[in-house]
C-alpha cells in the first residue's frame, strides 16, 4: 500500500460527503469526558478498545462478531472508550455500528473514520459518538483547525492523530488536548512501535497521548506505558479467544 492508497480513501470520502445529507444536530449523548478521565487516572495505561471487522492491511479480521456484545465486554473489563470503525468500503464498518454500540454502553465512543467535512461530524454526534478522530496526514493545517473548532463547538472531544514529528507539532500548535501517535505509516501501512517511543521525547505537559496500532501483548503495552496515557487496540482484541483476559493484560499499572 502506498500514498496512492491513502489518496484513494480520501477520494472515496469526498464522494461520500458530496452525497451525504446535512443532518439536524441532535442532543449530545451524555457520558464522562475522556480528557477528564485520563487526567484523573494517570496511574494506569488506559485502553481504548476498537470494534473493527476488517482492515485494508489485514483483510477480514472478524466478520461474524456480535458488535454490541464485543463492546459490552470491553466496557465490563475496563476499557476507557470504544472506538468504532464506520468506513464501509475499506474497513467493512457502518454508521449503524456506532449507533448501536453507543446506545448500549455508558462510556465514550469514538467515531473512527477519515473525517474531512462538517457533515461527518454532525453525523457522528447524532449516532452517539462523543469523540471524533481527525488525522493530521489527511488535512491541511487550516482545514484541521476548522474541523477541530467545529467539533469542539458541538461539545465533542477530538483525538488528533499524528505519525511523525512534523504532524505532532501541528497537533501541538492546534492546542489539541488528546493526541494519538499512530505506529502505522498511512502511506506504507507498515507498523513500528518505536514510532511512539521516539515521538514521546517531544510530548508536552498538560496533553494526553494515545499510542495507536502495533500493540498486541502486555509486553507491547509495557513498552509505551511510561510515556502514554492510553493505547488504542483493535486487531488484538478482535482476534482474541478470551477478550476479557486480553484487555486486562493491556491495562498496565503504572503505580
Amino acid at each position: 500500500m502506498s500514498q496512492e492508497f491513502l489518496a484513494r480513501i480520501l477520494e472515496q470520502k469526498a464522494r461520500e460527503v458530496e452525497q451525504m445529507e446535512l443532518e439536524e444536530i441532535q442532543p449530545l449523548r451524555q457520558t464522562y469526558r475522556l480528557a477528564d478521565y485520563l487526567k484523573q487516572h494517570q496511574d494506569r495505561l488506559q485502553v481504548i478498545a476498537e470494534v473493527k471487522k476488517a482492515s485494508p492491511s489485514l483483510g477480514d479480521i472478524n466478520l461474524d462478531v456480535d458488535i454490541v456484545q464485543q463492546a459490552q465486554t470491553y466496557e465490563a473489563n475496563g476499557a476507557v472508550m470504544i472506538s468504532v470503525l464506520t468506513d464501509e468500503v475499506f474497513f467493512k464498518g457502518h454508521l449503524d455500528y456506532l449507533r448501536e454500540i453507543s446506545s448500549q454502553v455508558n462510556i465514550p465512543t469514538l467515531n473512527k473514520d477519515f473525517i474531512i467535512d462538517e457533515k461527518q461530524i454532525i453525523r457522528a454526534r447524532n449516532a452517539g459518538a462523543t469523540v471524533i478522530l481527525l488525522i493530521v496526514a489527511t488535512l491541511s493545517e487550516e482545514r484541521l483547525k476548522e474541523l477541530y473548532d467545529y467539533a469542539t463547538e458541538l461539545g465533542l472531544e477530538v483525538l488528533v492523530e499524528t505519525h511523525n514529528l512534523a504532524e505532532l507539532e501541528v497537533a501541538h500548535r492546534l492546542g489539541a488536548q488528546i493526541i494519538g501517535v499512530n505506529n502505522r505509516n498511512l502511506t506504507t501501512f507498515e507498523v513500528d512501535l518505536q514510532t511512539s517511543v521516539d515521538l514521546s521525547q517531544h510530548f508536552k505537559e498538560g496533553r494526553y497521548y494515545i499510542s495507536e496500532s502495533a500493540i498486541f501483548t502486555g509486553q507491547d503495552a509495557e513498552r509505551v506505558a511510561p510515556y502514554f496515557n492510553g493505547i488504542l487496540v483493535g486487531t488484538a482484541l478482535m482476534q482474541a479467544e478470551d477478550v476479557a483476559q486480553r484487555i486486562k493484560e493491556l491495562q498496565i499499572d503504572k503505580g
